[in-house]
């Protein structure tokens, strides 16, 4: 077996098509992930963060840019329809464990649809590999001639993580894995996935809204705006220095659980709301809410540049 060194997104472009302009979901991200680590995805609702991961899997159309397995002896790229060799190795486990699987499908049927399209088990040895999957996630195997409307949320989604390591993947992309599900059962997902990260070596990029989880889960943040990254570091210079001024405010958001030390801090908050991705302004996408905003803002795009070691930002006025 091939060893995949990285899975690598490169200038990726989503603009969804409308009059009279096109809606620019995705506008020119690039991304790595490494094997083994977890990138956490950040940022306000519509910002494009489950577009990006839909694109990579080929569920969302790419405009342009290309997203590649590298490995150590061999590149495999796709602009669109990803073949069936990446697929193996790049799956995506959704944010709703309800519309995610077919009610018309057992969960043994669930589960070997995957084996049977990638031709990978077949008869006895598909039953054993769906046994594996179950237990793997944690559930009675007996629970295979079930139907999705007969488990709980948290069933459903371990249901939909076993699915998606039927093919033994080495990346998943995780969209807000855990939002829909109580909080003690959000506890227990987080721990099946680093269980499991552990035991098979995953790579994962986990998106999400709550910060908390991402500083508990995540080696590295990229912080999403508009359709771009506009702060990428690793978990411990994020959260202890941020760069970005939207990336402050999102910091700034979070409650600190002492009474004490919440009262006496000072918030920074943003006005107004985030331009439409139908009608991106030109220059600096944050420019309209940034506290730190000049004239050069409102006319040129600020590229993700490196600052420190490792940490990446866009912006002109960033210390």
């Amino acid at each position: 077996m091939t060893e995949v060194a990285s899975l690598r997104v490169e200038d990726l472009k989503v603009y969804f098509p409308k009059k009279p302009r096109p809606i620019r979901a995705v506008d020119g991200l690039s991304l790595i992930l490494h094997p083994g680590e977890t990138l956490g995805l950040v940022g306000e609702s519509g910002c494009g963060k489950s577009t990006t991961a839909r694109a990579m899997v080929g569920l969302a159309p790419v405009t342009s840019g290309e997203v590649s397995l590298i490995h150590a002896s061999l590149r495999e790229t796709h602009r669109g329809r990803p073949s069936l060799g990446f697929r193996r190795k790049v799956q995506m486990v959704f944010q709703d464990p309800y519309a995610s699987l077919d009610p018309r499908n057992t969960v043994g049927q669930i589960l070997a649809e995957p084996l049977e399209i990638h031709r990978l088990a077949r008869g006895r040895d598909k039953l054993l590999r769906s046994v594996e999957l179950m237990l793997q996630v944690g559930l009675d195997p007996r629970f295979l001639n079930r139907y999705p409307h007969e488990f709980s949320g948290g069933q459903r989604q371990r249901i939909g993580i076993a699915r998606a390591l039927a093919m033994g993947p080495e990346f998943l992309l995780l969209d807000e894995p855990i939002s829909a599900l109580d909080v003690s059962i959000q506890a227990q997902i987080l721990n099946l996935l680093q269980e499991l990260q552990s035991e098979l070596g995953l790579a994962y990029l986990f998106i999400a809204h709550d910060l908390s989880v991402v500083r508990h889960l995540c080696d590295r943040v990229a912080v999403m705006y508009l359709g771009r990254i506009v702060e990428m570091a690793a978990k411990h210079q994020l959260f202890e220095n941020p760069r970005h001024p939207y990336t402050q405010a999102l910091l700034s958001a979070v409650p600190i659980p002492d009474p004490v030390l919440e009262e006496a801090r000072q918030r920074q908050v943003l006005l107004g709301e985030p331009p439409s991705p139908e009608r991106v302004p030109k220059g600096c996408a944050f420019a309209e809410r940034c506290p730190k905003v000049t004239e050069r803002c409102r006319i040129e795009t600020p590229n993700l540049e490196e600052r420190a070691a490792g940490h990446g930002v866009a912006c002109f006025e960033s210390a």
